[in-house]
């Protein structure tokens, strides 16, 4: 995914854009850094989503904006679903 943005991004003409990979736990940049933190289907990977949305909103400016697309719960897990992370993706 990472290899196909950056192609778009070329191919798009976005000369200012940088695409990196990190992982969710610390992101390697300063409070207040960026306007937009783009996910697409990593959040609900995490098991300490509180702690990643802190996270992105460490680094995003005042006023920046978060987009994600992603699958939310409507209701909590079963036991026996929460505690097996690789149901966690299904």
């Amino acid at each position: 995914m990472v290899q196909r943005a950056r192609a778009n991004i070329g191919l798009a003409g976005g000369d200012s854009i940088e695409v990196m990979e990190t992982t969710d736990d610390r992101l390697p940049f300063a409070d207040a850094l960026f306007d937009l933190v783009i996910s697409n289907g990593v959040i609900n990977l995490s098991p300490d989503k509180p702690g990643l949305f802190a996270e992105i909103f460490r680094v995003l400016k005042t006023g920046g904006r978060l987009q994600f697309a992603d699958i939310i719960l409507e209701k909590e897990l079963p036991p026996h679903l929460e505690r097996n992370v690789a149901s966690w993706s299904q």
